[in-house]
């Protein structure tokens, strides 16, 4: 995988995907290692993010390397009008590798095809999110032991959520039953969906939360993001549809966990956090190893 961009989750054929999880397994156990050097690696992030940034900017930060980027576009040259294309061969003479999210779906892709140096997706609008596949196949994988024969449970916003679109790819792989639960305005897009279809894989699609939970292993909550819908008034209709509550989880399945690619509003609600199916917050955390595998597989230290 050395030099190899991510982009798409697809980018990286199973056993590429397979072998980060193994590298991941390593640096959990020991994150704190001297071997990125002069290594230098540039966050470019042209919308808001916290874990994503804070995850691979501390993953940089415990194996020794160094980072430059920024997080707010209003203090860069972006602000005056510079092209995505300058941006990112101006930042590759400073960098190994570029991590990059990107409002505008596609960017990534473009980015990869002009830049010099490797190119990570960190999210390109409502398109993909692979690091955060590749962290919530980590989990999955920690918490049921395998990632074969699992009913998964996606709720909330499957048209504009990335972290579904990437993940549910991923999991096609695997042999996973797919249980869809959204609005009929956020229902997976057929495009995602076809990966399913070409798999021989089954899904079957809800509107109501409460028909999945004494079914699925993984059960993985979205946010409905205001941020995505042009009218506000359909965001409104459907903003509060689903939210978790602890006294729904009396008769779920002994091994199921609550995973959610965070930032939550009010989708799970905080008396959720002491539950024992509560893995969200460890999720964020497996993100840091997950990412420390990726980038020293691409710059060819492991």
């Amino acid at each position: 995988m050395k030099g190899k961009s991510l982009i798409s989750i697809n980018d990286y054929s199973k056993e590429e995907q397979i072998a980060i999880l193994d590298l991941a397994v390593h640096f959990e156990s020991n994150p704190v290692q001297n071997i990125l050097g002069s290594h230098v690696i540039s966050t470019l992030f042209f919308e808001p993010s916290t874990r994503t940034r804070l995850s691979f900017e501390s993953a940089v930060n415990r194996l020794g390397g160094n980072v430059i980027g920024f997080s707010d576009t209003s203090s860069t040259s972006v602000k005056k009008g510079e092209s995505l294309k300058d941006t990112i061969l101006t930042v590759s003479n400073y960098s190994d590798l570029i991590i990059m999210r990107n409002p505008v779906e596609g960017s990534a892709r473009f980015a990869s095809e002009v830049a010099t140096v490797p190119i990570i997706n960190a999210g390109d609008g409502a398109n993909q999110h692979p690091t955060q596949t590749l962290l919530d196949l980590y989990t999955i994988r920690q918490t049921q032991k395998t990632l074969d024969n699992l009913d998964v449970a996606f709720v909330g916003d499957l048209k504009y959520g990335r972290t579904v679109h990437s993940l549910v790819i991923a999991l096609c792989n695997y042999n996973t039953t797919f249980h869809l639960v959204s609005p009929v305005e956020l229902k997976l897009p057929s495009a995602v969906k076809m990966h399913i279809k070409n798999k021989n894989l089954k899904y079957h699609q809800y509107t109501d939360m409460n028909d999945v939970l004494k079914k699925t292993d993984i059960l993985y909550m979205t946010r409905i993001q205001k941020e995505r819908f042009s009218d506000q008034l359909e965001y409104e209709r459907v903003k509060n549809l689903y939210i978790l509550k602890k006294k729904m989880l009396h008769e779920v399945k002994d091994n199921m966990k609550i995973l959610h690619p965070l930032p939550r509003v009010n989708e799970i609600d905080i008396d959720v956090d002491d539950a024992p199916q509560a893995h969200y917050f460890q999720q964020a955390l497996n993100g840091v190893y997950v990412r420390q595998a990726l980038i020293t597989s691409i710059l060819g230290i492991k």
